[in-house]
């Protein structure tokens, strides 16, 4: 397959190392860095490998997970930089999943105020989410990617290749997101996704999907880079999501994004319901899928306030209230949407009550 483009940094293809070299290319000897993950080392570098060599690429690793997304980890990635002489003129590439792309733009963004990034993300979730966009970050004070700073990277470079290195569940927490596109996008988006056969995955017509959903993000992304106006429409499933995935890692009980975005999702179209004219019954049959598909995450009444209290940290919330995208109907959405506290913890209820 050749390469190709939906916008101008986004480079869709299989020749990854032939795509990569262009790059590397137009940068100094000795002035490209590349940071990694452990289970992308071992499972994906392997692709790249000749190209590491040739360009003589220092790299650091750090260890995946939500909790290693810090300033540590940051920090480790500057003293690399800093050791092996990086600068302004310098690029570093990001391969690895969502956690990982946050992480690296963020340190590359603020490395001597600022230095060129590529991304590569390795799963689906960064693929069609994290690693596009422009957003980079870390968590801090048990809050998600309450750090960072907007900056596009130079380029995303994606292969679906790489998802054959994830596993069921990392693959499903990224289809969260295509889902969520779909709700905010268009019927036939979200038909496509719900017949796509999750349980025989086929690369190849996969890979056309993914450009689809990178389209609906792309979009929202070009006509408000900063987050403003239309790219809240994005957010949708979010505000409640990172409440539940915040509460998870504090619980000692971490779940995927993608999982908590479904949940998220689910009390989001109640308020949908309630406050746009949601269909009830669309509401139903998509909830029950999606606890089919994702599982549950489970929480008793006493646990509300805690929810509660994290959305209010929402980095999108705005004049001391909570702040919703929600959806009147699949394809269509109402930015800027307030909730009182009695209404959410009603959409808390109905996903409390729901059973697969």
């Amino acid at each position: 397959m050749t390469a190709s483009k939906i916008h101008s940094n986004i480079i869709f293809s299989q020749q990854i190392e032939t795509e990569l070299a262009k790059i590397i290319g137009s940068y100094p000897a000795g002035k490209v860095f590349l940071l990694t993950e452990e289970i992308p080392a071992k499972l994906c570098l392997p692709l790249i490998q000749s190209l590491i060599d040739q360009y003589n690429i220092r790299s650091v690793t750090i260890q995946g997970g939500e909790n290693n997304k810090s300033i540590r980890s940051v920090e480790k990635v500057w003293e690399m930089l800093s050791k092996h002489g990086a600068d302004r003129k310098s690029l570093l590439i990001n391969i690895g999943g969502g956690m990982l792309t946050d992480l690296g733009g963020f340190a590359a963004s603020t490395f001597k105020r600022g230095m060129a990034f590529v991304n590569i993300p390795t799963t689906l979730l960064s693929q069609v989410d994290a690693s596009i966009g422009g957003k980079t970050g870390i968590n801090f004070n048990g809050l998600k990617n309450e750090i960072g700073v907007f900056n596009e990277p130079d380029a995303v470079i994606i292969n679906t290749n790489f998802l054959k290195t994830i596993d069921g569940d990392n693959f499903l927490s990224g289809y969260a997101e295509m889902l969520k596109h779909g709700l905010i996008k268009s019927p036939e988006h979200w038909d496509e996704l719900m017949q796509y056969d999750l349980n025989n995955i086929n690369y190849e017509s996969l890979q056309e999907i993914i450009a689809h959903s990178v389209a609906v993000k792309e979009w929202h992304v070009l006509n408000d880079l900063t987050e403003k106006n239309i790219r809240k429409a994005l957010n949708f499933g979010h505000t409640v999501g990172h409440a539940f995935e915040s509460y998870a890692l504090h619980e000692g009980r971490p779940i995927l994004h993608g999982h908590a975005v479904v949940y998220g999702m689910i009390a989001e179209l109640y308020l949908s319901a309630k406050k746009c004219g949601f269909s009830e019954q669309l509401l139903q049959s998509i909830s029950v899928w999606m606890l089919q598909k994702y599982g549950k995450f489970e929480i008793s009444k006493a646990d509300y306030e805690a929810l509660y209290e994290l959305m209010t940290h929402d980095k999108k919330n705005e004049g001391n209230r909570i702040n919703f995208t929600l959806i009147p109907t699949i394809g269509q959405v109402e930015i800027n949407q307030d909730c009182p506290k009695e209404l959410i913890f009603e959409a808390l209820d109905l996903y409390r009550q729901l059973s697969i």
